[in-house]
């Protein structure tokens, strides 16, 4: 057992550009081996291109996109009785922003030909506008918990 009582969560730092928490994670999760500069590089290229293309507020777009991918079930695995059942389970509020943003990375890492600001900006403007790679992964998530939701009496609290 913990000795401290109990778990603080961690205070999260804004970005220093629009002074958003929300942004600020974005940037640490697409953030590789410490080069934070880099990854905040790529993440505002991305919102200056989402501007030109779409010619509206790109952070309005990114919160949209955001909103848009993040899931509201997904699948826990439980052992019962000597079979693993897939069983679905609501999604906390930051899971859900986490889940969103690893999935838009993903899917624009997954791309090839353009460089990363370019991707990303893609892969936001499609997510805003309910289309993309990240919103089929969401659309499986949803589909593979609809499929278990006869298990969900085994959930245990």
């Amino acid at each position: 057992m913990r000795k401290g009582g109990k778990y603080k969560k961690q205070e999260r730092k804004p970005d220093y550009k629009h002074g958003r928490v929300d942004i600020g994670r974005f940037i640490n999760y697409l953030m590789k081996e410490g080069k934070k500069i880099t990854a905040e590089k790529v993440f505002y290229g991305a919102l200056e291109e989402i501007a030109e293309k779409t010619k509206q507020d790109p952070v309005s777009i990114f919160e949209k996109a955001i909103e848009n991918i993040s899931p509201a079930v997904e699948v826990a695995s439980r052992r019962v009785g000597g079979a693993n059942y897939q069983i679905p389970v609501e999604v906390r509020a930051e899971r859900k922003f986490y889940l969103a943003s690893h999935w838009i990375i993903r899917a624009a890492r997954g791309k090839k030909g353009k460089p990363m600001k370019a991707r990303l900006a893609d892969e936001i403007i499609a997510a805003s506008k309910n289309e993309g790679e990240a919103i089929k992964k969401k659309q499986d998530t949803h589909r593979v918990a609809e499929a278990n939701r006869a298990f969900a009496s085994f959930l245990r609290r």
